[in-house]
């Protein structure tokens, strides 16, 4: 028991590398610009707003660190387990090289500390020294204290950095000055001034706000990092941020406007002991930074090296390799190094560093998008023992999303097309797992089921019905063609909804269930390679009227009822249509529209065009032919395809059906000009289907009306058209409104 106790570090560490980041290079180089150019009031809106993401970030990592262990790799491996691994990874790959640069940053800000020597240099020799005399040379203790000693040794260093960071901010506040003591300065007298310089300000300012979830990337070195994180990581935030309005009210209380915008160390004028405590303070501050960033950038390359995210297997293993003695990821740490020392070595990573921001803040906006959608999706196995809000998860994505743009948009733009670049990369070499995880699909549970139920309820409330198809199909010869599954899909495409029942004889039982979900499986690997818009499911029922009466009780899944039901069989099997006849009066009985699908072995050529065919006893067909053609041609299947109308009437009817097609053609806004239309007037002498076959023996697909009650007294309705192509029967319930 003791040993578990030892093994790991606490909340101290994770506190304690986030506040010294905070309390980092921008708090001692920049704040005192900040204030002089936007004034006190300007600098605490700034803070407010860039804590607007920092804290719902800060408690969006502890909700989720609270709910499922966090193991290595921190930030990335909660984006990974909750949007999938190759999302993941390219925010993993983008977070661990800001965090690699931003060792080489902070590590550049140290020898500002040294401003004083360098000074001395070119006021004694006449001769400006590089800050790479320093920097490569720190750079290379740091290294060779992270790759001899490991992170132990580091959090033993951090412990003493931040203890001079304190006491050189305690000095500070205890620091006055001359024109404090003949200042009338107060919060009633302070300004807001150069408000359009706000957000050029914000910018340089925002990377100080960005160390709240440094402390998260020691996630696999924690005791227990459900109580670590959050703890270590929500006290970080919120005491940085109260420091930082006391630091800004001591800025301006304490220094004129020209030192506070001239003088990068103005913090150095106030302090007590200044000259020295404040450069000893940035120092300590960014060795901090530079720590903290060098201890967990390894980290997240070593958990997405483990994830499999590189395209060399032999990379992924030799980067997921830990020291044994130690188990501090060794190798993970040698490339952090050598990609940090190539940019101290460049000795500016201005350039870089708005870049390095725009990375961040993808992962902060992520984060608390990962929050929003676990609690919209309100899966019962999301039980954080710390829990945020909604309305604050979601205000702080928004909030990531719209700064990114504010502070600089030509960076957000190269972020966003470098990421979008390296996601269709990771999904080229890693397509076996493009899916997302769960967290998405909750989401969306919630969404329909919420929308279900709001249709349901305005439906009622609705006197007049927009018409728009909800159709179900009940087949069991699924495998052996798919015609009736593809005019389903044409259907649904955009402007219907589709239900595909494959049908098990039987009676259901443990052994027909498990078949089911096999066939089901089966069934949606058949249909992956189509655009599918079709909802597939599988029942079991020992006939077919049985499986019929079933389905067509059980609501469609656009939370509307279903509307039409769709019949199919094989026009080489005409023993099928007897079936489906048998049933057309069970079907009759719950006012759906009937379609009769009479599937040919002939390939469908869509540049042959839709034929329909109405006549004077299709009085409610003719309008929902006319809206299935051109919802079926409204598929990218048929783009190339044209609708012909056929309509053959009596001869007293002939100026009647003439003018009435051209109110159609004007009027319902149909894809059809007026020589797309055939009227063509009865001969006693000829039969219709005669006609229809001359007409249409080349067609696509041919739509004839039909009615209930002349299927149940006339078995020879439906036959006779072997010369023809796919057919589809359709029978109308009632009129459809074309508007």
């Amino acid at each position: 028991m003791a040993d578990t106790k030892k093994k790991g570090f606490g909340t101290a560490p994770v506190f304690f590398t986030a506040i010294s980041t905070i309390l980092g290079a921008i708090l001692f180089l920049r704040f005192g610009y900040a204030v002089g150019t936007l004034g006190f009031w300007g600098v605490i809106l700034l803070i407010i707003l860039g804590h607007m993401v920092t804290i719902p970030t800060a408690l969006a990592i502890s909700e989720i660190a609270t709910n499922k262990r966090v193991e290595g790799g921190g930030e990335y491996f909660i984006i990974s387990r909750s949007f999938g691994l190759n999302i993941g990874a390219t925010i993993g790959i983008a977070l661990f090289l800001s965090q690699a640069i931003s060792v080489a940053f902070y590590v550049i800000a140290f020898t500002e500390s040294f401003e004083f020597f360098f000074n001395f240099i070119k006021e004694k020799f006449n001769f400006t020294l590089p800050r790479q005399v320093i920097s490569i040379p720190a750079m290379t203790a740091l290294a060779i204290l992270i790759l001899k000693k490991g992170a132990n040794l580091g959090v033993k260093a951090l412990y003493v950095v931040v203890a001079i960071l304190a006491i050189s901010l305690v000095l500070f506040f205890l620091g006055s000055t001359q024109y404090s003591a003949e200042s009338d300065f107060s919060l009633g007298s302070a300004v807001f001034r150069n408000k359009e310089s706000f957000f050029i300000v914000f910018a340089i300012i925002f990377p100080a706000f960005t160390g709240m979830t440094a402390g998260v990337g020691l996630s696999g070195d924690l005791r227990k990092p459900s109580r670590s994180i959050p703890l270590g990581t929500t006290i970080a935030t919120f005491s940085g941020m109260i420091i930082y309005f006391f630091i800004v009210f001591k800025l301006a209380r304490s220094a004129s406007i020209d030192d506070l915008v001239n003088s990068q160390l103005v913090m150095g004028k106030i302090a007590i002991g200044g000259s020295v405590i404040i450069p000893l303070g940035l120092a300590a501050s960014t060795i901090s930074s530079a720590l903290g960033s060098v201890m967990v950038a390894p980290r997240t390359l070593q958990a997405l090296a483990a994830d499999q995210s590189f395209p060399s297997s032999k990379l992924n293993w030799w980067l997921s390799r830990s020291r044994k003695s130690d188990q501090e990821p060794i190798n993970a740490s040698v490339i952090t190094v050598i990609i940090a020392m190539i940019f101290v070595a460049l000795g500016n990573v201005n350039a870089v560093a708005g870049i390095i921001s725009m990375f961040f803040m993808v992962t902060y906006g992520t984060l608390c998008l990962i929050s929003f959608l676990n609690h919209f999706g309100a899966s019962p196995s999301y039980r954080p023992s710390f829990k945020s809000r909604w309305y604050l998860s979601l205000p702080g994505f928004i909030i990531s999303a719209w700064v990114m743009f504010k502070i600089n948009a030509s960076y957000a733009l190269v972020a966003i097309i470098v990421m979008l670049l390296l996601y269709a990369y990771i999904n080229y070499y890693h397509k076996d797992r493009q899916g997302l995880e769960s967290i998405f699909a909750n989401a969306i549970f919630q969404l329909n089921r919420n929308l279900q139920v709001y249709l349901q309820k305005s439906a009622g409330k609705k006197t007049q019905q927009e018409w728009r198809p909800s159709a179900i199909c009940i087949s069991k010869n699924s495998f052996e063609r798919d015609t009736a599954f593809r005019l389903l899909n044409w259907i649904s495409f955009k402007y219907g909804f589709g239900t595909y029942l494959h049908r098990i004889e039987g009676y259901y039982s443990k052994k027909t269930n498990a078949d089911a979900q096999e066939i089901l499986k089966d069934l949606v690997n058949k249909f992956e390679n189509i655009e599918n818009h079709v909802y597939i499911d599988t029942i079991i029922s020992p006939s077919y009227t049985s499986a019929i009466a079933q389905a067509i009780q059980v609501p469609g899944i656009s939370g509307m009822e279903n509307n039409m039901v769709i019949f199919e069989y094989s026009k080489d099997k005409p023993e099928e249509l007897h079936e489906i006849m048998d049933n057309h009066a069970l079907v009759n009985a719950g006012n759906f529209d009937v379609c009769i699908l009479a599937s040919s072995q002939r390939d469908f050529k869509f540049k042959k065009g839709i034929h329909l065919w109405v006549k004077s006893t299709d009085e409610y067909n003719a309008n929902l032919m006319i809206l299935l053609s051109f919802i079926i041609s409204g598929h990218p299947d048929w783009k190339k395809t044209h609708i012909k109308i056929f309509d053959i009437c009596k001869p007293e009817q002939y100026n009647e059906m003439l003018e009435n097609n051209k109110k159609l053609i004007k009027e319902g806004r149909l894809p059809i000009t007026e020589k797309n239309i055939e009227i063509i007037i009865e001969e006693p002498d000829v039969n219709p289907k005669d006609l229809i076959i001359e007409r249409s023996k080349d067609a696509a697909l041919t739509l004839i009306g039909f009615r209930g009650e002349s299927l149940r007294h006339d078995e020879e309705l439906l036959s006779g058209y072997d010369e023809l192509g796919t057919i589809l029967f359709v029978n109308s319930h009632n009129q459809k409104t074309i508007e």
